[in-house]
């Protein structure tokens, strides 16, 4: 009796949630939240919904009408892996989050002041966010000088494209 009505729940909750009875089809493939039914079964990597982003040196400048920054990797893999996620996400929202002890401190979403361009080069990758209006060009050249600021006194930068990190500076 008992097990002929546990198949006749499960039964009906497989009909109306197709992810309750498998937890793994609740799982993104990379960022956001992982489901809470998963316990053990990954490891700790997946279940907070992280990915490795490629370590690079950034340095960042101010531009007449904006500002440039430079992402160079040490090795040639970790640089050909940013140039394939740039070209995964090219076009997308652009940004920068500035990190203390894993937390994000401030966060810089470059394209909604003005337009963003990622060029590839040998070793990473170099951005541009320009704009015409002059007071757009402030708060990209604000943001920049911010960012510097930030990352002096050992802060950690990832840049982030549509919210996939695309390469990280740790001092």
């Amino acid at each position: 009796m008992m097990n002929t009505m546990s198949n006749m729940m499960s039964d009906r909750m497989a009909g109306m949630m197709p992810g309750a009875m498998n937890p793994m089809m609740n799982m993104p493939m990379m960022g956001g939240m992982t489901s809470p039914m998963m316990g053990g079964m990954m490891p700790n990597m997946m279940m907070s919904g992280m990915m490795m982003a490629p370590r690079c040196i950034i340095k960042m400048e101010r531009m007449r009408d904006g500002m440039r920054m430079s992402c160079t990797c040490d090795d040639k893999t970790s640089a050909e892996m940013m140039k394939n996620l740039c070209m995964m996400v090219q076009g997308g929202m652009m940004s920068c989050c500035m990190m203390m002890n894993g937390m994000m401190c401030c966060c810089c979403n470059m394209g909604m002041m003005g337009s963003c361009k990622m060029e590839l080069t040998d070793m990473g990758c170099v951005m541009s966010c320009t704009s015409g209006d002059s007071d757009c060009q402030k708060m990209i050249q604000a943001c920049c000088d911010c960012m510097m600021g930030m990352m002096m006194p050992g802060n950690t930068c990832c840049m982030m494209m549509n919210g996939m990190p695309i390469g990280c500076m740790m001092m």
